[in-house]
């Protein structure tokens, strides 16, 4: 029974490993792109002044992915625009989200059981571009580990690492967005994942790759819709990354402790000096003197 099991699972993941993802499931991860991008304060309006400044907007969110891999293995960034499939689809997907008459398609793809459908369809997306991205990469450079983790790091993050460069587009300049210095939890977990393909794809990690999309998948799409579903920020990670990080990099609250301290401590030895005295003050205690001589 157990080697049944084993059996009709592997073959559930061969096949869902097979799965065409376009055009339905682009059609999902191009909605929830797009969708991000009208939440950003300003989108709608810039949509009206500057249409064409909006849709560049909605290309990088829906490919910002493949140009960054391109440009990391030198190859042409607007390489993917010749899939002129996927930029019409994604292109009437924008033009839907912000220009559909009372705003009907917004409303359909936003109501929140809808939305966490697509959600779950753009995670089966994303997880198939970091293996790609890694296989990509390998096939290019054989023993290039931190190559094949930047490709498929970047092919699972999208946007968000080009978010400066996307917001400056909108005409906004946030440095302290800056997605390496304040992951998010996709860009993590595309991270962590492309680790683990990057160990499969160089036989490191006894696992076939039909398995680890299927099972990486099924993490990240638990993991995102209940995000979606309670409107949390909080990364799943973060209970392992808070006793880790301390271990090997250090706490960063216990030295901004022990310098407020010792500086309080100086504070406290050096006491402060007397209070300057107003001019009243002053003119009363000269007259005071000049009835003390008088007498």
């Amino acid at each position: 029974m157990d080697l049944a099991g084993a059996l009709q699972l592997g073959e559930l993941a061969a096949a869902f490993a097979a799965l065409p993802v376009f055009p339905l499931f682009d059609a999902a991860y191009f909605i929830v792109s797009v969708l991000y991008l009208k939440y950003e304060p300003g989108a709608v309006e810039m949509s009206r002044k500057s249409p064409f400044a909006s849709w560049l907007c909605a290309m990088l969110h829906c490919f910002g992915s493949y140009i960054l891999a391109d440009l990391l293995l030198g190859e042409a960034p607007i390489h993917y625009f010749s899939n002129n499939s996927s930029v019409i689809l994604a292109t009437a997907i924008w033009y839907l989200i912000f220009f559909c008459p009372m705003n009907l398609f917004y409303k359909c793809v936003s109501f929140l059981p809808v939305k966490l459908i697509f959600v779950a369809m753009k995670e089966v997306v994303r997880v198939r571009k970091i293996a790609a991205g890694v296989h990509h990469a390998h096939h290019q450079y054989h023993h290039g580990w931190f190559i094949m983790m930047a490709t498929g790091w970047v092919k699972g993050s999208g946007v968000a690492l080009m978010s400066n460069f996307e917001q400056l587009l909108r005409g906004v300049w946030k440095p302290e967005t800056n997605e390496i210095l304040h992951m998010s939890f996709p860009t993590k977990a595309s991270l962590y994942g492309t680790v683990l393909f990057t160990l499969q794809q160089t036989h490191w990690l006894p696992v076939s790759e039909a398995n680890l999309i299927f099972f990486f998948t099924m993490f990240m799409i638990v993991c995102k819709v209940f995000m979606t579903a309670t409107h949390s920020h909080a990364s799943p990670f973060a209970p392992v990354e808070g006793f880790i990080c301390p271990v090997f990099f250090g706490s960063v609250s216990s030295g901004h402790t022990s310098h407020d301290q010792h500086g309080a401590s100086h504070e406290v030895s050096h006491p402060p000096p007397p209070p300057v005295k107003s001019k009243e003050e002053l003119n009363e205690g000269t007259r005071k003197r000049k009835a003390k001589k008088a007498e």
